[in-house]
């Protein structure tokens, strides 16, 4: 069997050793033991967020976007509207959930490498009363494009309405801070920039605002107010949970609290991003954003268009040489994607980028033959 790839995207994406050991354990779901590492699990993911004793962090098995339609449907009744800010792929899907869960829209879209106008997003909570909260996402893995967070969260706080954040990407690394900036709701998942494994996600939020919203959601599994009281009572999952993931999830935190926390884990992700705009441009390879929005997880690439290249060949090329890489997921522009978060450092990066230089010579190559 060969080695696996090195994973050069945003998730799921190469973990440490030590982090993969820890899911050579069985745990059972009721056991002392489990409870208690589950327990200690969560309460470190609402501190990361910046989150006071006034919030809980709901955690839920599954991918990141069960926890972003948990978030939705707890958080929203079907009578209150939400303004939804896209700009990609992610806020997008934040609108088609909204809609399949009967939650009521308002749509403030934007092109894909552009960010939303704080002043627009102001006029339209003033204009509208109807909308209790506005939903965003802080970095788009459409593109890798870093919303402004701060600028969001302080003009919905004026409005007095609820920031509700797909932190997907970000979280881990990119600053949350919940208390600081009054958002209402953060989603998030373990196989991002914390650096575990899929499986896991969950929500921080106001224990108040799920008070006040008991049994609104449409869901049976993906209802927060429900998850968070059975967990309280007893430490217990109301279904089971997926043990070996928590189990690698704190063993991600002990990992991040050893790199001296997300400010250190976001200095290394910023020298892995820099070091691989500067080679790719050397190759040839422009970025599709303005540096200025780039978050340091993920950078799109504008597919060259010229003859030698075809992403195909050029991604199982990479392949063959130990990286994967993603596809593009912009509509109006052709990319590819490379990730650069997870256990993995400039010099990592600095491989990659040999193996992506023997590929481009090769291509050229062939294409002259």
């Amino acid at each position: 069997m060969s080695e696996a790839p090195i994973l050069l995207t945003p998730g799921p994406l190469t973990t440490s050793a030590r982090v993969k050991a820890a899911m050579q354990r069985d745990w059972g779901s009721r056991d002392p033991g489990f409870v208690a590492l589950s327990t200690r699990t969560v309460e470190r993911l609402r501190t990361l967020a910046g989150a006071d004793e006034s919030c809980v962090c709901v955690p839920l098995q599954g991918s990141g976007t069960f926890a972003v339609e948990a978030m939705l449907g707890s958080l929203t009744r079907p009578d209150e509207r939400i303004l939804v800010l896209a700009n990609g792929a992610y806020g997008r899907r934040i609108v088609e959930i909204c809609r399949r869960i009967g939650r009521q829209v308002e749509v403030y879209e934007v092109a894909e490498t552009q960010t939303h106008d704080p002043a627009e997003i102001a006029r339209r909570l003033e204009l509208d009363p109807g909308l209790a909260a506005v939903a965003a996402v802080h970095c788009e893995t459409t593109s890798g494009l870093l919303n402004p967070v701060p600028e969001i969260a302080a003009v919905v706080a004026r409005a007095g309405r609820r920031l509700l954040l797909d932190s997907m990407s970000g979280f881990g690394a990119l600053p949350v801070d919940m208390s600081g900036m009054d958002i209402a709701a953060v989603a998030a998942s373990s196989n991002k920039c914390l650096q575990g494994v899929p499986g896991l996600s969950f929500v921080i939020c106001r224990r108040a605002d799920l008070g006040t919203r008991k049994g609104v959601a449409p869901s049976l599994v993906l209802d927060l107010e429900a998850q968070a009281q059975g967990i309280e009572a007893d430490g217990q999952w109301r279904f089971t949970p997926p043990t070996h993931v928590v189990a690698a999830l704190s063993e991600a935190l002990d990992e991040l609290d050893e790199e001296g926390g997300p400010e250190a884990r976001l200095a290394r992700y910023s020298r892995n991003c820099r070091t691989l705009v500067d080679g790719m441009a050397a190759l040839g390879f422009e970025t599709a954003l303005d540096p200025a929005r780039q978050a340091p997880v993920i950078v799109s690439f504008r597919e060259p268009g010229e003859a030698w290249f075809d992403f195909t060949t050029f991604y199982d090329a990479l392949c063959a040489r130990g990286f994967a890489i993603y596809a593009g997921k912009m509509r109006d522009v052709g990319t590819f994607r490379v990730g650069t978060i997870g256990a993995i450092d400039s010099i990592v990066i600095e491989r990659f980028l040999d193996c992506a230089r023997a590929v481009v010579t090769e291509m050229k190559q062939k294409l002259i033959r």
